[in-house]
C-alpha cells in the first residue's frame, strides 16, 4: 500500500489549482501511532474540525477516512500519520468559493523520528530565534498550512550544541519552540504561553494541561516575556510526537529537569 493518499486514493494527483497549494488554504495534524494505535485521535479530529470551521469550510471526519487511518496504523505500528485538509479548488484569486465543496484530504505516513527517544531521556537545548512571529488573532492557535515563518526559522543554522529554536513575538514574549509548546515551572505554579495572537495551540498542550490539573498543579495561560526567564528553573516542551521533553538550556540560562515529567509521560502513555 502507498504511504500517501489523496481523498482515499493511493498516489492520486493534486489539482495544481488546489487552494491549499496556491494559498495555504487549509490545515493539518500530525498523529503518533504507537503499537498500532493512533494516540488521542478523537482530540486530533476535534481540532481539525474546529480549525476548518474557523477557516470557513465544513468538514467532519468520514468513516472512510477513519478506516484508512486505522489501516495505516495497523500496517505501520510505530510511525507518524499526517492528515492535511485543503479547501479544494475554486473561487476567484484569494476569494474562496461561496458554495460548499468537497474538502481535499491528504494522508501520509512517515517513520517515527528516532531522535525523540534520546531527547526524552536527555533533554534538549533551545536557542532564541531572531525571526519573530507576526500577530494574527484570527489564525492564532491553528496549525494552518501557512507555515512560512517556521520555514524561515528552521532554515537558519543552530549554534553547535543547540537542538531547536525558541520563538518569540514582536514584544519579545515567548510563544513556543519551532516545533512544540512550552511549559515553565515557577514558584507561582506552571505557566504556558498565551497563544491568542500567534503560535500553535497543540493537541498535546491541551492534554498536558488537563493532566497537570488532575495532578493538582496550578496551571496558568499567560504572557511570558523573555526577560522573565531568569526567574524560571524548569521548562519542558510538548507535542504529539515527542510527548514531553525537558529543556536543559535556553540560550545561556541553565535549567534543571522538572521533577515530575517522567510521571507525566507515564500517565499520558508518552514514554518512548
Amino acid at each position: 500500500m502507498s504511504t500517501i493518499w489523496v481523498n482515499g486514493q493511493p498516489d492520486a494527483a493534486i489539482n495544481p489549482l488546489d487552494r491549499g497549494l496556491a494559498y495555504g488554504d487549509g490545515l493539518f495534524a500530525t498523529m503518533r501511532v504507537h503499537k498500532s494505535e493512533i494516540q488521542f485521535v478523537e482530540s486530533h479530529f476535534l481540532r481539525l474540525t474546529q480549525g476548518a470551521k474557523r477557516l470557513g469550510f465544513d468538514w467532519q471526519p468520514s468513516l472512510s477516512l477513519r478506516t484508512l487511518l486505522l489501516e495505516c496504523a495497523q500496517k505501520h505500528p510505530q510511525s507518524c500519520l499526517k492528515v492535511l485538509l485543503s479547501r479544494g479548488v475554486g473561487g476567484r484569486g484569494y476569494t474562496p468559493p461561496h458554495t460548499n465543496q468537497s474538502t481535499n484530504e491528504i494522508v501520509s505516513v512517515y517513520p517515527f523520528p528516532e531522535v525523540y527517544q534520546r531527547w526524552q531521556n536527555q533533554g534538549i537545548n533551545l536557542q532564541s530565534s531572531a525571526i519573530l512571529l507576526a500577530q494574527q488573532p484570527r489564525l492564532a492557535g491553528m496549525k494552518h498550512c501557512n507555515r512560512l515563518e517556521q520555514v524561515l526559522i528552521k532554515s537558519e543554522p543552530l549554534t553547535a550544541g543547540y537542538d531547536d529554536w525558541l520563538v518569540l513575538d514582536a514584544q519579545r514574549n515567548i510563544i513556543e519552540s519551532s516545533m512544540a509548546n512550552l511549559f515553565f515551572i515557577t514558584e507561582a505554579g506552571i505557566l504556558t504561553p498565551k497563544l491568542a495572537y500567534a503560535g500553535v495551540a497543540g493537541m498535546m498542550r491541551e492534554q498536558v494541561i488537563y493532566q497537570l490539573l488532575d495532578m493538582n498543579f496550578k496551571v496558568s495561560v499567560t504572557e511570558i516575556n523573555l526577560s522573565k526567564l531568569s526567574n524560571v528553573d524548569h521548562v519542558f516542551m510538548t507535542n504529539s510526537l515527542l510527548g514531553v521533553v525537558d529543556i536543559n538550556l535556553i540560550d545561556n540560562h541553565i535549567l534543571q529537569k522538572a521533577p515530575f515529567t517522567s510521571l507525566l509521560r507515564e500517565r499520558l502513555n508518552l514514554t518512548l
